[in-house]
């Protein structure tokens, strides 16, 4: 079957705009390897997200117990700074070094 000059032009751009198609899909933006890439990036960022959102609930859970009360005001002055009430007695247990401080006078 003989196909006039016409439709060989015409099929001709068809395959082209076919080929231009394919070759988007396959390898351009928006092909299924950038897809696929994306849906990766989106997977860790939202796991990056949750492990955020988890320290920003302890660290609104440890700004309410400051805000609220004294027990958590003095729970790091005696940690952190030593700090002592009154009538209580604070023992010091010294550990036995390696020696070497031992000898010396």
């Amino acid at each position: 079957m003989k196909l006039s000059p016409a439709r060989q032009v015409v099929l001709a751009v068809l395959a082209l705009v076919l080929l231009g198609l394919q070759a988007r899909l396959w390898f351009g933006e928006g092909s299924l390897r950038h897809v696929a890439a994306l849906e990766k990036q989106v997977e860790t960022l939202t796991a990056q997200n949750a492990e955020l959102a988890e320290r920003n609930r302890l660290m609104a859970a440890d700004v309410r117990d400051l805000k609220d009360g004294t027990e958590a005001v003095e729970e790091i002055a005696r940690k952190d700074l030593g700090m002592i009430r009154d009538g209580e007695t604070y023992f010091l247990i010294v550990e036995p070094g390696d020696g070497a401080s031992d000898d010396q006078p």
